[in-house]
């Protein structure tokens, strides 16, 4: 990291396969990340366990996802479960070069079948007297369902965070209609790093012609000064959205 600058990504990672499930991509998908250069991985769709996969998949590694993707890069780790199934689990995850001194995921499921969670960390970062709060969220397909997490994030953030406290909130949203908008920036007055740069949210779904604008990087008391989808085509041939990459100043 350059001094007073964090480069930060968010990916929803389709639990390390490709669209439409067609082939097991966590080893390429893993050199992406690295080249991304990013300090913080937001990552939803993290595969904590999956006992079939782990006998049918000839590369799968012999620990679990996160620890793959962060050996000998990102030090520092977060899990939290927020879908658990016969065979195994999954959900968000946060890797991080710099130390956290919190963690803790909430759920915020409505019903036990569709399992959402935040996962709530702090950073502390060189030079910055107060921990970044950071928050990697994965939220629900339906509108009444998101609605409700967002009072949650709402209620989450102000009993916890203080208002002078650098945050960013990443991940995939499933907010094509706008909701995130009215809650986040009335109530907590966040701002999108994308749209603060491009005066739009990022079209990330789906990763080969990218349409709808499901992944969002907000943000209070640090400056956006480069937000973008990486352009690099071996994207595409990953997950099935496309990742968000954001450089702050803080």
């Amino acid at each position: 990291m350059q001094e007073n600058r964090l480069r930060i990504l968010t990916y929803n990672i389709h639990k390390g396969f490709s669209a439409g499930n067609r082939r097991f991509i966590l080893h390429q998908l893993r050199e992406a990340l690295i080249q991304s250069d990013a300090d913080i991985l937001f990552l939803q769709e993290m595969q904590g366990q999956h006992s079939k996969h782990e006998q049918r998949q000839q590369n799968w590694p012999d620990c679990s996802q996160i620890e793959f993707i962060a050996k000998d890069v990102w030090s520092h780790s977060a899990y939290g479960k927020n879908a658990v199934y016969k065979v195994g689990h999954h959900g968000n995850a946060i890797l991080s070069k710099y130390p956290l001194t919190q963690c803790e995921n909430i759920n915020i499921s409505p019903v036990s079948w569709a399992s959402r969670s935040l996962l709530h960390a702090a950073v502390k970062l060189p030079g910055l007297e107060q921990d970044l709060h950071i928050i990697c969220i994965h939220l629900g397909l339906i509108g009444m369902e998101r609605r409700r997490q967002f009072g949650q994030l709402c209620d989450r953030i102000d009993q916890h965070i203080s208002p002078e406290s650098p945050l960013i909130i990443a991940g995939d949203f499933n907010d094509w209609t706008g909701q995130a908008e009215k809650r986040l920036s009335r109530h907590l007055e966040l701002k999108e790093a994308h749209h603060t740069l491009h005066n739009k949210h990022a079209r990330t779904w789906p990763a080969w012609l990218p349409l709808l604008k499901m992944d969002r990087i907000y943000y209070r008391g640090i400056n956006p000064i480069v937000c973008d989808r990486p352009s690099q085509s071996v994207w595409k041939n990953l997950s099935d959205h496309s990742p968000l990459l954001a450089t702050f100043n803080f």
